[in-house]
């Protein structure tokens, strides 16, 4: 009986959060502030970075490129998200799915060792500082970002080469607001064993190797830290690490509950709730929490708030 409505499809449709039609123009609302919030704020990041040579160092080298990941993967999801949620034509085409897959997959894999390498970063500057420039030469750099990217796109193709194998659906409608691999493979008629435990191990083995390397190198930097002979600067040390802890648990938390665990079918309301808080609300709190605190950041950007905009000036 379920085999004779299988076939092939040539789009998809994204339920998104059809299970509350009537907060639909709230949640459009809401969404496009967290969006546009994340775009200025990113590539506010961004501009100010390349703009201030004196944050052209390897801390703010690899957080222009978490603002160029998060930037990215929220305009690879939310804009189509935001059109759905207020049109009666939820379809996506096949390919444009795949693609949405893919990019998707590439960005937050690449952000998930990015973390890691910006960890060891912190690692190196405060429980090495003498030998910070030594170890963190622009080369190691340029190889350590090389190999975030690299290791997003690898992972990326292995699961959408596999997703391209399937032959064809049950149904075309994805109980989801984007084309994620989990629901999209509960759809398959065909065993998808294999793609399933291939997500699993991949997303454990990624997400084991990176958090061991962020919880070891801030378990390193507090040691450190609690050494300091200044309680001003243990409190400022302490205030930095704990927010980006906070950043890191909440992102690598909804990965490790979507993605490192036995597939459960369909994708559930909270699995969507989950879901948000690393496709949309992290992007926007990693400008927040890793640049617009530091005090460095924060004078560059008044120097070039005061050059563009010279009326700004006092108000800064």
């Amino acid at each position: 009986m379920g085999m004779r409505n299988c076939s092939s499809v040539s789009e998809f449709i994204l339920l998104g959060f059809t299970g509350a039609p009537e907060l639909r123009v709230f949640l459009f609302l809401l969404f496009f502030l967290i969006y546009g919030v994340t775009v200025l704020g990113n590539l506010g990041m961004i501009a100010v970075i390349q703009v201030s040579s004196h944050l052209h160092t390897p801390m703010y080298f690899f957080l222009s490129h978490l603002s160029l990941v998060d930037f990215c993967y929220s305009t690879i999801i939310v804009p189509k998200m935001l059109t759905n949620t207020l049109k009666m034509d939820k379809a996506i085409s096949f390919l444009g799915c795949m693609v949405q897959f893919y990019l998707f997959c590439t960005c937050v894999v690449t952000e998930v060792f990015l973390l890691a390498v910006m960890a060891y970063d912190r690692f190196v500057a405060i429980c090495n500082p003498l030998l910070y420039t030594v170890t963190m030469s622009r080369n190691l750099v340029m190889e350590l970002v090389s190999g975030c990217y690299l290791c997003g796109m690898a992972c990326s193709l292995i699961h959408l080469c596999l997703a391209l194998e399937i032959p064809s659906y049950r149904s075309n409608v994805i109980d989801h607001f984007f084309c994620d691999l989990p629901p999209l493979l509960s759809l398959a008629c065909s065993d998808v064993t294999v793609n399933e435990l291939l997500l699993y191990i991949v997303a454990t083995v990624n997400e084991f190797t990176t958090i061991t390397i962020i919880l070891t190198s801030y378990l390193l930097i507090l040691i450190t830290i609690l050494r300091m002979h200044s309680a001003e600067g243990r409190r400022k040390a302490f205030s930095t690490c704990a927010s980006h802890l906070t950043a890191i648990l909440i992102f690598h938390g909804t990965i490790v509950f979507i993605y490192c665990r036995p597939t459960s079918g369909n994708s559930t309301d909270t699995d969507k709730v989950a879901t948000v808080f690393y496709t949309i609300v992290i992007p926007m709190l990693n400008p927040l929490i890793y640049s617009l605190r530091n005090k460095d950041v924060k004078e560059a950007l008044k120097k070039m708030l005061g050059s563009t905009l010279p009326f700004v000036k006092p108000f800064i």
